[in-house]
């Protein structure tokens, strides 16, 4: 079981946006994870990117995460 559930629609950025719930950044490739960035709160939000802590990461080459 997941210690964390990962943000993948319109509703999940505006909600971890409202709440102001650490969101961490991380790269997955096949199995294998990095984390890219600890996080922090959603500042902005497209539909092709996330801002975080004053960076952009993009919606399709990153996973974002917030804790259980």
């Amino acid at each position: 079981m997941n210690t964390y559930r990962v943000l993948q629609t319109d509703m999940d950025y505006l909600t971890a946006a409202l709440i102001q719930v650490r969101v961490s950044v991380w790269h997955v490739i096949d199995d294998r994870e990095h984390i890219i960035d600890y996080g922090g709160p959603i500042e902005a939000y497209s539909t092709v990117s996330i801002k975080i802590m004053g960076k952009r990461y993009f919606r399709d080459t990153f996973e974002f995460r917030v804790q259980k």
